[in-house]
C-alpha cells in the first residue's frame, strides 16, 4: 500500500531540488524535451517538458520502478508586454520555493514579487488534484499555467 504522506513529502522534496532548486538537466528522454530528475532510495522523479516561454510537460514519480503519481501542465506568457519568460520564471521559482519550505505543493498561495503577484489555486490533494497558477502585473494576467494530476492506479 502506498503511503500518501511519504509520497507528498517526496514530491515536495523532488520539486524543490529540480526546477526550483536549479537541478542538473538530464539527457532528453524524448526528442526536443528538457528533462530534470531526482532520486532518493526507491523513489524516482522526472520532470520532462517542451518549450520555453510557452511550454507543456509532465512530472512522474516511480516507487521501486513502478509509476505511482503523475502531473501534467501547460503554461504560457499571455501578455509579453507586461512580463517575459525570464521574469516569469524568477517569480515562479521564488514563490514555489516559499511553498515548498512549508512542506506542500498544493493549496492556495499568493506571493508578491517585484516582477508581479503570483497566485496559485488548486482543488484536491496529492491523490487527485487540478489547479491554476498565474502572475498578475499591474492588475492584469500576464502568465498562466493549468495543471492536474494524481495517483496512477493499475
Amino acid at each position: 500500500m502506498l503511503n500518501i504522506a511519504m509520497l507528498n513529502e517526496f514530491v515536495v522534496e523532488a520539486k524543490a531540488a529540480t526546477y526550483v532548486g536549479g537541478g542538473v538537466a538530464r539527457a532528453p528522454c524524448r526528442p526536443g524535451s528538457h528533462d530534470i530528475g531526482y532520486e532518493r532510495g526507491d523513489w524516482r522523479y522526472l520532470d520532462s517538458y517542451f518549450g520555453g516561454t510557452d511550454f507543456a510537460g509532465q512530472e512522474v514519480v516511480w516507487l521501486a520502478d513502478e509509476p505511482v503519481w503523475a502531473m501534467n501542465y501547460f503554461g504560457c506568457v499571455i501578455a509579453p508586454d507586461l512580463i517575459d519568460g525570464a521574469a516569469a520564471g524568477t517569480v515562479i521559482k521564488t514563490a514555489l520555493s516559499a511553498m515548498y519550505r512549508e512542506g506542500r505543493f498544493l493549496g492556495g498561495m499568493e506571493f508578491d514579487h517585484p516582477f508581479g503577484r503570483y497566485i496559485d489555486r488548486s482543488e484536491g490533494d496529492c491523490e487527485r488534484f487540478s489547479g491554476h497558477e498565474c502572475i498578475m502585473v499591474d492588475g492584469q494576467k500576464a502568465y498562466v499555467l493549468d495543471y492536474r494530476g494524481g495517483l496512477i492506479i493499475p
